[in-house]
C-alpha cells in the first residue's frame, strides 16, 4: 500500500500541537494586558477593570497626567518593560508616544500596612502598561496581577 503525502505522522501532530499552543499563548497574553471589553478612558471603566483583577481602589486619590513614552527604553524603563512583557504589554511599541497616566490608592493590598498604588499608562481607551507599587523607600513593584 502507497503510503499518503497526507498522513498523520507524529511530526506532524507535534507541530499542529506546538502551533496551537504558541497561538493560545499568544490571544492569552494580549488579552491579559489589552482588554477589549473595558473602556479604560473612563474613571468606572478604570474601576471596574481594577475590581475585575481583584482590586479595590479609592476613586478620589486619582492622580493624573500625560506621559510621553521615551524613544528609548534603557535602565530602569528597560526593567519595567520586561515586567510588562510578563503581563502582556509592550511598551516598545509605543516609543515616543504620548499616553494618559492614572494612578489610585489600592485600599485592599493584602498584609500590607504602606501605602499601595496602582499606575496605569492608557492610550485611548486602552492599557498599554500598569503596575502595583508601595510608596515605601523599601517597597515593591509588580505587574497588575494580585500576588
Amino acid at each position: 500500500m502507497a503510503k499518503s503525502s497526507h498522513a498523520f505522522t507524529k511530526k506532524r501532530a507535534l507541530s499542529l500541537v506546538v502551533t496551537v499552543a504558541a497561538v493560545l499563548v499568544v490571544l492569552i497574553l494580549l488579552r491579559s494586558c489589552v482588554q477589549a471589553r473595558d473602556d479604560l478612558s473612563t474613571a468606572e471603566g478604570r474601576a471596574d477593570f481594577l475590581s475585575s483583577l481583584g482590586w479595590e481602589i479609592d476613586p478620589d486619590s486619582e492622580e493624573y497626567k500625560r506621559v510621553l513614552i521615551p524613544d528609548k527604553l534603557e535602565g530602569v524603563l528597560s526593567d519595567y518593560n520586561a515586567m510588562q512583557l510578563e503581563q502582556g504589554c509592550d511598551l516598545s511599541r509605543h516609543l515616543g508616544e504620548r499616553c494618559d497616566q492614572y494612578s489610585y490608592e489600592i485600599t485592599n493590598y493584602p498584609n500590607s500596612d504602606q501605602t499601595v498604588l496602582v499606575t496605569l499608562y492608557v492610550q485611548g481607551r486602552r492599557l498599554i502598561a500598569g503596575d502595583i507599587h508601595s510608596t515605601a523607600l523599601n517597597g515593591f513593584m509588580h505587574g497588575l496581577a494580585m500576588k
